[in-house]
């Protein structure tokens, strides 16, 4: 249950008048950038449900559905989201609908408002929402206003506040440490992400379970923290590599694909040999990853899968009212073994 909060408060808040917050929330006022990062970080915080009485008047709906996404370095490619993308095109179209991507603000208080402008200015029926971080406002603030959407991910692992479908990153990473165990690996590191991202915890989350299971000792050495990029899997690895012989890994699970990739190429220029002296694993199974030499084990998801899902799950509700079952799905992804780690020879044979 959300605490029903007042415009005055709000207004409190921000310390300005409920008129200038009113005037804000409706687009019918000029204030100062200032004033109005004040307005909405209060709206934000306090999770205000405007009472937007105009929207009832609305006779059609626009039968379009938002999508936006925190954007990725300017030298990566993201065949993740393309694939993503695709498949939610397609299957809105085959409904006879349209996808509007709109910009990604870091800001949360300017992404509300766009959110709010979308929609109750009828230029969409209800949004696709792909950011679940912790403390994402987005999904109470939605849930709140009773706007219509569904996830591409969960904010907790017992969450069922809305409706969802989500990939297990742990079990995937649980996959990957079971095939290393099986090699005979005993020292295992991970390229983790940065400890706000929930997906990343999610992820590494399989990686203890895996040490866990095959009763090795959790070293802190071994977790190297980054984001999620080339350069950072590099630079990790280079740590890792420099670790005295006892616990230098001999297998390195990554959080994604492009970590394996920069890791790869740091384990290349060490003089040692991807998979033979030192396995990879990524996680995505990019389109690349059976083409890099050698060939990545990489752990798959549904992506495509997935996009067509949740848009035809909304567009049902927007229909019908009523969310398809099941209401929140996780999906189980699959391990594809190649030869970054197949290849390897454990010391002494």
């Amino acid at each position: 249950m959300f605490k029903s909060v007042t415009l005055k408060e709000v207004a409190a808040k921000a310390g300005v008048s409920y008129q200038t917050v009113s005037k804000v929330i409706n687009n019918k006022a000029k204030v100062s950038p200032e004033t109005e990062k004040r307005i909405w970080d209060a709206i934000a915080e306090l999770n205000y449900t405007p009472n937007y009485s105009g929207r009832s008047l609305r006779q059609q709906r626009s039968k379009t559905i938002g999508y936006t996404w925190e954007p990725s370095p300017p030298d990566q490619a993201n065949p993740i989201l393309d694939a993503f993308l695709q498949n939610m095109f397609r299957a809105a179209e085959e409904k006879g609908y349209y996808l509007l991507c709109f910009p990604f603000h870091a800001d949360d208080a300017r992404m509300l408002k766009v959110y709010a402008q979308l929609y109750d200015t009828g230029r969409v029926d209800g949004f696709v929402i792909s950011r679940m971080n912790y403390g994402e406002p987005t999904v109470p603030y939605l849930l709140g206003r009773r706007i219509p959407f569904v996830g591409f991910g969960r904010l907790q692992d017992d969450d069922t506040s809305f409706p969802y479908v989500d990939v297990d990153g742990g079990a995937g990473i649980a996959q990957a440490m079971e095939h290393l165990v099986a090699l005979g690996h005993r020292k295992i590191a991970a390229l983790a992400w940065p400890s706000d991202s929930r997906v990343g915890n999610n992820r590494l989350e399989g990686y203890y379970r895996g040490l866990s299971k095959a009763g090795i000792l959790h070293r802190p050495s071994l977790v190297v923290r980054g984001e999620g990029t080339s350069d950072v899997g590099f630079e990790a690895t280079n740590y890792l590599l420099g670790l005295p012989e006892e616990i230098r890994p001999t297998a390195i699970v990554c959080m994604n694909d492009m970590m394996a990739i920069g890791a790869m190429q740091a384990i290349r220029q060490a003089g040692l040999q991807v998979g033979r002296d030192i396995g990879v694993t990524g996680f995505d199974d990019t389109p690349t990853a059976r083409y890099l030499t050698p060939p990545l084990t990489s752990i798959s998801q549904p992506i495509s899968e997935i996009g067509e899902n949740l848009t035809k799950r909304l567009i049902e509700f927007l229909e019908t009212g009523i969310f398809p079952e099941p209401r929140c799905e996780l999906v189980a992804p699959r391990l594809e073994v190649r030869e970054s780690t197949s290849s390897y020879l454990p010391a002494g044979k």
